[in-house]
């Protein structure tokens, strides 16, 4: 396998404004210091302790995503030094990040998790939802968080349309939240929406953010 070409023909695709967020989760360092060594900086992973020890043992300058399901026991794992959290789906636990941030002297970025999908095992909260949190009084306490956007996975499955309307649901959603609350907010513009199996789709919707681990690292590693 090679991670250059695999890079290489990802970034060529990708528009200047899309973040590519290679997917390392599962795969060893060794491989991921591949991809460094040719210049990138952007890796996300799925699972805490995994990403803390990832962290601790490879160069610091690297950009580190939290892209799975976050469960509050396991914020204080990366709240030191973790870039984006990109699945926030409850008040509890962006409450829970805030509390870790504030230990850590530190303000940590986030995305709210959308739910668009059919399958009802992913996760994420409505956009009405999102609303009435953004309007809570108890979010305008949370002062150790930074909202930088939404964040979404499609239906898995081969309908085009169905995933293009997916996306364009949570860019809606965006557009919606900017206007409300958030016109004067420059960073309040990220749309990490996109995998390896549907992230063209995703780049026609306007996203700003791919997460993409099998087209770059080959298939996943069952662990």
């Amino acid at each position: 396998m090679n991670i250059k070409e695999n890079f290489d023909k990802i970034l060529k695709i990708l528009p200047d404004t899309v973040k590519l967020v290679a997917v390392s989760k599962t795969k060893p360092n060794e491989l991921i210091m591949q991809a460094y060594n040719m210049g990138y900086r952007i890796f996300g992973e799925n699972k805490p302790q995994e990403l803390k020890r990832k962290y601790d043992e490879l160069p610091k300058d690297i950009n580190w995503h939290m892209i799975g399901h976050l469960q509050t026991n396991k914020v204080k794992y990366i709240a030191p030094f973790v870039e984006l959290i990109h699945a926030v789906d409850s008040i509890k636990l962006l409450k829970t990040i805030n509390k870790e941030a504030i230990k850590n002297n530190r303000v940590i970025n986030y995305l709210f998790q959308i739910h668009v999908a059919k399958e009802q095992s992913k996760f994420g909260l409505s956009c009405s939802i999102i609303e009435d949190i953004i309007s809570s009084e108890e979010f305008s306490t949370l002062k150790n968080v930074n909202l930088v956007g939404l964040m979404a996975m499609a239906t898995n499955t081969t309908n085009e349309e169905l995933i293009a309307n997916e996306f364009k649901e949570v860019k809606n959603c965006l557009n919606k939240l900017k206007s409300t609350f958030f016109a004067d907010k420059e960073d309040f513009k990220e749309l990490s929406i996109g995998m390896s199996q549907d992230y063209q789709i995703a780049v026609k919707q306007d996203s700003t953010m791919v997460r993409i681990g099998s087209l770059l690292f080959g298939s996943r590693d069952i662990v």
